[in-house]
């Protein structure tokens, strides 16, 4: 299996299944995420999904999904 690296190609990560939040608007521009074999998650951009993918460990998903949870970005909203 290829190393999987920070900001690598989105469209070389073999056999990931991307997803998008429910919530994302209708013209489909949002954030996809991924599972990695490792226990990991890919992030990428829907308007470039061969364009680079962010690579987070299962901690660094958790504490930001969690932060989310407790509304500690809810700033970023306007």
């Amino acid at each position: 299996m290829k190393r999987i690296v920070n900001g690598m190609p989105a469209g070389q990560l073999p056999g990931v299944t991307w997803q998008k939040s429910g919530r994302s608007n209708p013209s489909g521009n949002c954030v996809e995420c991924a599972a990695l074999p490792d226990g990991g998650v890919a992030v990428r951009n829907s308007r470039d999904p061969h364009g680079p993918a962010l690579i987070y460990t299962a901690a660094e998903i958790e504490a930001f999904i969690l932060g989310v949870r407790d509304g500690d970005f809810d700033n970023l909203l306007g």
